[in-house]
């Protein structure tokens, strides 16, 4: 696959445009993977080029593994790159931390149309940071959001536990479970301590177009579940400008993508390898896979929807 890369010095973001080979003019910022050209971000580009449409992969920075008062404007920048490659249709996925990112940059930006996010929370987050700091994996950064806007940081909840017990919480509700991470008692233990306010939460009433809202409630790095029908109950209550599709599963664990890219990612052995991941997607392997098929056939259809409208 072609690529075009762009960097935050002279681009204003750090991404890479993969240019559809059939013809279109409507693009996906897909913030999936940790770097734009790595295993998973190339991985959904082959997926997404096979639902007609071309894409802008974007992460925070190179070898920055956090999420830390990332810059809004850069969605911004890539939208005017996007329009200067003759998209006239422009969508956002996300997925886990940048499902959050994609609801709160389509949320700023009306020349998004199209948002997928898949395990998302309904307000923002304390930045953090990963790699290795004192034996822990991931901390949390003080006094900064995940997000910023023209250089001040979006308001976000707070995490109840500082450096190094933030780490060590996450690393006590995983040991024995059979998950590969959980965290739900990081972010239920925060919000009950800090109380959340409007201020906190993402105005998905903004988001213009198409709203793809994706979770489970088996879950085990917070409630999505919860989150994805509190932003209904907003949605239901609030005039908004969007047409939204709610997609919340009994099972289908933190990795809710389609069936057909989780084979594309694990070469064709995706009830294997998943149910080492999760301990729900061993035990109720039948359900998460239809979970995936179900999320597969929805998606798929909306994306040609919108491809040709």
């Amino acid at each position: 696959m072609k690529k075009i890369s762009f960097e935050v010095e002279e681009s204003g973001f750090y991404g890479a445009y993969w240019e559809n080979k059939n013809k279109s003019n409507s693009a996906l910022i897909a913030m999936l993977g940790d770097d734009p050209s790595d295993y998973l971000a190339k991985t959904c580009v082959k997926w997404l080029h096979k639902n007609g449409v071309n894409v802008m992969t974007m992460s925070p920075a190179k070898k920055d593994y956090g999420h830390h008062n990332y810059p809004l404007e850069r969605i911004e920048k890539a939208i005017e790159v996007l329009k200067k490659y003759g998209n006239t249709k422009i969508g956002i996925v996300g997925a886990s931390t940048t499902g959050m990112l994609a609801l709160v940059a389509a949320s700023y930006f009306s020349d998004i149309t199209l948002t997928v996010a898949m395990t998302p929370s309904d307000f923002v987050w304390q930045g953090f940071m990963q790699g290795n700091k004192d034996g822990c994996k991931e901390w949390p950064i003080e006094g900064e959001s995940t997000l910023s806007w023209h250089g001040k940081p979006l308001d976000y909840m707070p995490f109840v536990y500082k450096h190094p017990d933030y780490w060590k919480v996450i690393e006590q509700e995983t040991k024995g479970t059979g998950n590969i991470l959980c965290s739900r008692k990081l972010f239920d233990d925060s919000e009950k301590a800090y109380n959340l306010t409007e201020k906190e939460m993402i105005k998905v009433e903004n988001i213009c177009g198409k709203l793809c809202l994706i979770g489970a409630d088996d879950d085990t790095l917070w409630n999505t579940g919860k989150y994805i029908r509190r932003m209904d109950e907003r949605l239901k209550k609030t005039p908004h400008k969007c047409d939204y599709e709610v997609l919340v599963y009994k099972y289908g664990t933190h990795f809710v993508f389609p069936e057909t890219l989780i084979k594309l990612l694990v070469t064709g052995f995706s009830k294997f390898v998943m149910k080492f991941i999760f301990k729900s997607a061993k035990e109720h392997a039948d359900e998460c896979r239809q979970t995936r098929i179900d999320i597969d056939l929805k998606l798929r259809k909306v994306m040609r929807e919108w491809n040709n409208m």
